[in-house]
């Protein structure tokens, strides 16, 4: 029996990166999605057109019962939980002087009670060794202005992380979070001016930009073999090892992300 992994938001961006890198590895996928239905069709078809395994299952992370019938429905499909990757998110922005409540409680809704919900459940339906991996942000450590509340959700989510880490360890399953650098997707950039997404790499220790994959690299160390002795931590990931990225700026159109292409050394252009 193939071993299964639940991404939560692996509808588009780095969620879909991770959820088609986990079906590479060879884990059947439960592709979670809140609203995205075409898009996590589409992360589907991709998965099952390379060979793979994956179902699409619709749960918003907030809701107690969303996340309940998310982990029933997958352990009806595919039998067993190994992997649990917590993706869905938002990131807003409102200076905490505006006193943004509103924006306040929509990021602890979804960001941080949809994490416990999805541990909650992951603790219970997880098999022994298995991998349960969350998401926080690099903009914890640079307190980065307009930030607060997304600060504020993301630092709870570390904490959950190192608590349950504590819970699980005598199943030797692993708790962690990848700590993200820089990454230009739709919500990475949603609300930024081209000034912002230009000076986005040279918030990096290497000065460019990661790209989705390379988180999904990280995601998969952490749920394969390789990864059993790591767990209670948040690890950063602020660079990608494999290609140079840099924001170019071309007019008044859309900022694009250039990086030369892995495959052919060839530069390719992705519209931020």
């Amino acid at each position: 029996m193939s071993k299964t992994a639940i991404v939560t938001g692996a509808s588009q961006g780095i969620g879909r990166s991770i959820a088609k890198r986990l079906a590479e590895d060879g884990f059947a996928v439960v592709v979670n999605f809140a609203d995205s239905a075409h898009d996590a069709k589409e992360t589907v078809a991709e998965i099952t057109e390379a060979g793979g395994q994956a179902v699409a299952i619709q749960a918003d992370v907030s809701k107690e019962d969303d996340v309940k019938r998310l982990f029933e429905s997958s352990l009806k499909v595919f039998g067993q939980i190994d992997v649990v990757v917590g993706d869905a998110g938002i990131m807003p922005r409102s200076p905490i002087a505006r006193g943004d409540v509103e924006t306040f409680d929509e990021a602890i809704r979804i960001n941080l009670r949809g994490t416990f919900l999805v541990f909650a459940q992951a603790a219970v339906y997880i098999c022994e060794g298995g991998r349960i991996i969350a998401f926080s942000n690099s903009a914890l450590r640079k307190n980065s202005p307009s930030y607060g509340a997304y600060i504020a959700s993301k630092a709870g989510v570390e904490g959950l992380v190192r608590v349950l880490a504590n819970e699980t360890r005598a199943r030797q399953i692993t708790v962690n979070a990848v700590a993200l650098g820089p990454v230009p997707t739709q919500l990475s950039l949603e609300g930024k001016s081209r000034e912002e997404i230009a000076q986005l790499g040279k918030l990096t220790p290497v000065e460019y930009l990661g790209e989705p994959n390379d988180i999904a690299h990280v995601v998969s160390f952490l749920a394969g073999p390789d990864g059993g002795w790591v767990s209670g931590q948040v690890i950063p990931v602020t660079h990608s090892p494999y290609a140079r990225n840099r924001a170019v700026r071309s007019g008044p159109g859309p900022v694009t992300i250039s990086h030369p292409s892995r495959a052919h050394g060839t530069l390719v252009q992705t519209h931020a």
